[in-house]
């Protein structure tokens, strides 16, 4: 048995009932749940049904996320989430580097990276060094003035832990902000890089080895067995390159607002949706969040 969820942006719900209607007729599925009125729906479905493609395409075009995935297992026990662009909207190198007045340059590098197109690696030493001399204390100040949570953050890690899973944050960027991020939103814990400072400055070096793609699918392997978890009992969301591996290790990988080059590579995409989305996925009605 597999299901079929749609889901529309909260913050501009347009999910009406003909168009849910039609896409069951269509695919002969089963009676339709409503899981937040004009924002997700869900039925079941008897058969995988061909052309989902195509029918995800014309979705998208009307602003409605359309995923498919199997009906059982689909409560995580565990979120793994990456935290630039994903769980907050900003990259934060990017951010420091402006400050520093070489944003154009870094985020250049962080926009290739993320796609793909070069190494993680070496593409965060060459933006670290750029950040050679910066007073260490831009970093809080970056923090309390440019850094945002992206919407549906808090409900998602919220109720994922009041249902007994574990929520880890893991990131390519820096603990000086994975560890204030993860205190905002709730995570369990929190896993980055560390940059290093000496006299108050950035010396334009980071820690080895580099917490990258490789990396991440190992934090995934990583909890997975520590709580004695499948991989298929884990939920990954992100958004760049680096997260791929991460995703398709996961049970369910999220692509969320990702790169093409990421998401051409998902099965479950969120293009409109926010954060919430995930708990959707997972088929939590909008009554069943727990409060962040």
């Amino acid at each position: 048995m597999h299901i079929a969820t749609l889901i529309t942006d909260p913050a501009t719900p347009h999910l009406d009932t003909a168009a849910v209607a039609a896409l069951r007729r269509d695919w002969s599925g089963g009676p339709v749940r409503w899981l937040a009125p004009g924002i997700a729906a869900e039925f079941d479905l008897p058969a995988l049904p061909d052309a989902r493609e195509a029918v995800w395409a014309e979705h998208q075009a009307r602003g409605i996320d359309l995923a498919v995935q199997p009906a059982e297992g689909r409560r995580k026990r565990a979120l793994l989430a990456d935290m630039d662009s994903t769980m907050i909207g900003q990259e934060c190198i990017d951010e420091l580097a402006d400050a520093a007045g070489v944003g154009d340059a870094v985020a250049a590098v962080t926009r290739r990276a993320m796609n793909g197109e070069v190494d993680f690696e070496d593409a965060l030493r060459e933006r670290v060094a750029a950040l050679e001399g910066l007073d260490a204390g831009m970093i809080d100040r970056v923090l309390g003035e440019r850094i945002t949570l992206a919407p549906g953050g808090r409900e998602l890690v919220a109720t994922m832990r009041a249902n007994g899973a574990h929520t880890l944050l893991v990131s390519g960027g820096f603990t000086a902000f994975t560890g204030a991020v993860a205190g905002w939103l709730g995570f369990d814990a929190h896993q980055a890089n560390t940059l290093h400072v000496e006299n108050g400055r950035l010396t334009g070096t980071v820690a080895e080895p580099i917490l990258g793609r490789q990396a991440k699918l190992e934090a995934l392997q990583a909890t997975a067995a520590r709580l004695g978890l499948a991989p298929e009992q884990i939920m990954a969301v992100g958004d760049g390159a680096n997260d791929l591996s991460m995703l398709h290790a996961a049970g369910a990988g999220v692509a969320l607002h990702a790169k093409p080059a990421v998401a051409a590579e998902c099965d479950l995409r969120i293009n409109h949706g926010d954060l919430t989305a995930l708990l959707y996925l997972q088929g939590y009605a909008r009554d069943d969040f727990a409060a962040s």
